[in-house]
């Protein structure tokens, strides 16, 4: 028995019903894309069911859906990726992680310059990218590391690979993972990029240093249970480095959805967790409907040949983890439903519905491999 779960960060369908009080009344990632392009061609993900499940303008509801299909509304108090995937892994999340979209504070910075030696550079709410446009020569020229940070929980720095050695830039962030652990900060992130000005890029060598969930998890039940428990991309270090006997390091869409692939040849039970991240770091919060249209397109593509790995005892899940409508103003997440679908070979193609929270998929993948469910949520097995 096998399952996979693919994650489509920020592929929102949505806005909730409280949208408005996060500030995101009206946003709608999956249907302002498709609008913003004059329709989306995604007849795979049609073909499932993706068109049942939101009305997306170019792809129109299946008559006879291959997959299950729903949507899921967060749960958790947030709208940020920890939320997400936790709850999604059966935690959801009631005390809100600490943001500082403002910058952080001098008490914090101190603790910086004491682990540096440097005064940091930065420290302001930026997108990655766009900060070490406006930065990055500056830190080449001084060598004084940029800190910024985003909508989320999150103290991230980010430090040319020539300029700070890899293994000090991780060192420094595992320091700074330590010291803010009492102000509940969720994630500390080593950027690591290359190149020069007017032509830098982030490289694979990111690292993240979280919190562990609160609770057990799904993944944690079935790693205690001796079920292989892979992580690709990003899961593993959104959950603490915890409960996953495997990971798996792949960057950008097109190589992740090829290691889920190769995975899927050589890995006959277990989980397979995987986040495709472009949705949202490359094109959510950059306000790029276009290139989002072109990247959900080119996923699209790929699900032949996801499906053709599948055997008679495996499950597939895919999902969003939160919204990141690059119609919307701003450059934050966006609090939306997430879509569900969810595949078995000759499955029953049924109307999931909108579930009251995405812990549903795991109790769902619970059911599915004969573990204990968390607490929460509630399995949709017996309609996929």
């Amino acid at each position: 028995m096998r399952a996979t779960l693919i994650v489509l960060d920020s592929v929102g369908a949505g806005a909730m019903p409280d949208a408005s009080d996060w500030g995101d009344a009206g946003a709608d990632t999956l249907g302002h894309v498709a609008d913003a392009v004059g329709g989306l061609a995604l007849p795979n993900l049609q073909a499932m069911g993706l068109g049942n499940l939101h009305e997306i303008q170019g792809v129109p509801p299946a008559a006879h859906p291959t997959a299950a299909y729903g949507r899921a509304a967060i749960a958790s108090n947030g709208k940020d990726t920890i939320a997400g995937h936790w709850e999604m892994a059966g935690v959801p999340v009631s005390e809100r992680f600490r943001e500082y979209p403002e910058g952080f504070p001098e008490e914090i910075l101190g603790h910086f310059r004491r682990i540096t030696g440097h005064d940091p550079l930065g420290n302001y709410a930026r997108s990655g990218t766009v900060i070490i446009e406006e930065l990055g020569g500056q830190h080449i020229e001084t060598g004084r590391p940029i800190v910024y940070t985003s909508s989320d929980s999150v103290f991230q720095v980010a430090a040319h690979e020539e300029v700070v050695p890899i293994e000090q830039l991780h060192a420094w962030c595992r320091a700074m993972f330590d010291v803010l652990k009492p102000y509940r900060v969720a994630r500390v992130i080593a950027r690591p990029f290359l190149g020069e000005p007017g032509s830098f890029w982030r490289t694979d060598n990111r690292y993240d240093y979280a919190l562990e969930p609160h609770d057990k998890t799904v993944v944690d039940t079935l790693n205690e249970s001796d079920w292989p428990t892979t992580s690709i991309g990003k899961i593993k270090s959104i959950f603490g480095d915890r409960g996953f006997s495997e990971a798996i390091k792949a960057g950008g869409n097109e190589a992740l959805t090829q290691a889920i692939i190769d995975r899927l040849d050589i890995q006959e039970n277990g989980l397979i967790f995987a986040n495709l991240v472009d949705f949202d770091m490359k094109y959510g919060h950059r306000r790029n409907p276009i290139g989002y249209a072109a990247a959900l397109e080119a996923f699209d593509a790929r699900v032949p040949d996801i499906l053709e790995k599948m055997g008679d005892d495996d499950l597939l899940l895919m999902t969003a983890d939160h919204g990141c409508d690059p119609t919307h103003p701003g450059s934050d997440h966006t609090r939306e439903f997430v879509p569900i679908l969810a595949w078995r070979k000759n499955g029953l193609g049924q109307n999931l519905g909108d579930r009251p929270t995405m812990a549903d998929m795991a109790a769902t993948m619970a059911e599915f491999f004969g573990v204990e469910a968390p607490p929460t949520g509630k399995s949709f097995l017996e309609q996929v």
